[in-house]
């Protein structure tokens, strides 16, 4: 029992009152001198009553919602059915009657265990929105990417690949020049040496396009504040992302980030930037303000549409509040599912 004495009794406690009882109808049964062995029923409702203690604990332990009704319906028919099976049997036999209330109650658990088969029509609908989502931002996804690899051809092609090309070039003209003009070749040395410094930071500048080193080493926050020092507009950011990102998620918040950044730039006329990373806030990433002139909206084909792009990889959402005039509050977010598993 509890400790106060007032809880119900432990299942030793059960035990033991119901072996007593079933030694003590057996004993009265045979000091009554034999006869018809009635201690039988005593026995069968003890253990229907131990079944049902049993089954009902063996239900609430089923996780809540429509399956644990339906252990429930096959609980309640299966002891239902045992029963009439025992009362049968302990009567001495003969027309097998519990078969009528065993189809029964077998078509009724039946049908509900197929009516489970077949989803609500609010699943249904929830489940065809979740297709036709994973569909648009799967076409988006590999849209971002031929965008993507297309930039970063164009950036090398243009940027190293023209200086590695003209250090080629340089250092050939250095070595035909070696023995007739030192003085020369020397020039065209230092030439090949300032093209090769040069192709390191262009090679430098498509590398953190893609992944910039201090998102790696340092995290998001760090990350988001070395970008803010590059502004024009000054920028405070405050907070700490509360849960480690997927480092697939954390690069997507990053570059929406620098997106959102950009296009203050470009197009509030703001005098300041907020950033923050909200405490405790449920999915929420990272929110940007600024106290620019306002109308920013999801316009297909410019920086936010862009921006939302990246996020419904991962489930994300971008909210956007901008009224004529300001301010404007930009809220990303990602599911749960999207931090580190």
């Amino acid at each position: 029992m509890n400790g106060d004495g007032d809880g119900p009794p432990s299942a030793a406690v059960a035990t033991a009152v119901a072996t007593a009882l079933a030694g003590g109808t057996w004993l009265a049964w045979a000091l009554s001198g034999g006869g018809y062995f009635w201690p039988r029923w005593v026995w069968f409702g003890l253990v229907t009553a131990a079944a049902a203690v049993g089954l009902t604990g063996w239900v609430r332990r089923r996780p809540p919602g429509r399956r644990r009704w339906l252990a429930a319906d096959g609980a309640a028919a299966g002891l239902i059915i045992s029963v009439e099976v025992a009362v049968w049997a302990l009567s001495g036999g003969g027309f097998f009657w519990p078969v009528f209330s065993g189809l029964g109650w077998s078509l009724l658990f039946g049908l509900h265990a197929l009516s489970l088969r077949q989803w609500p029509p609010g699943r249904r609908r929830e489940l065809a929105r979740r297709v036709e989502t994973l569909a648009r931002t799967r076409r988006g996804a590999l849209d971002d990417q031929a965008t993507e690899l297309a930039r970063v051809e164009r950036d090398l092609h243009d940027g190293a690949q023209a200086r590695l090309v003209s250090l080629a070039l340089s250092l050939g003209l250095a070595e035909n020049l070696l023995d007739r003009d030192p003085a020369a070749a020397a020039k065209l040395l230092g030439e090949a040496r300032s093209s090769a410094v040069g192709a390191l930071d262009d090679l430098r500048t498509v590398m953190h396009s893609i992944h910039p080193p201090v998102l790696a080493d340092r995290g998001l926050g760090a990350a988001v504040r070395a970008l803010a020092l590059d502004l024009a507009v000054p920028v405070t950011v405050t907070g700490e992302p509360q849960d480690q990102l997927a480092p697939a998620a954390q690069s997507a918040v990053y570059f929406a980030v620098a997106e959102c950044l950009a296009n203050i730039v470009k197009h509030s006329r703001a005098d300041g930037v907020w950033v923050e990373f909200p405490p405790g806030a449920e999915g929420v990433a990272v929110v940007v303000r600024d106290d620019g002139a306002g109308g920013a909206g999801l316009i297909p084909g410019r920086g936010l549409a862009g921006v939302r792009g990246r996020l419904d990889a991962f489930d994300g959402q971008l909210g956007v509040e901008s009224p004529p005039g300001g301010p404007t509050t930009v809220t990303i977010s990602l599911p749960a599912a999207e931090r580190d598993r």
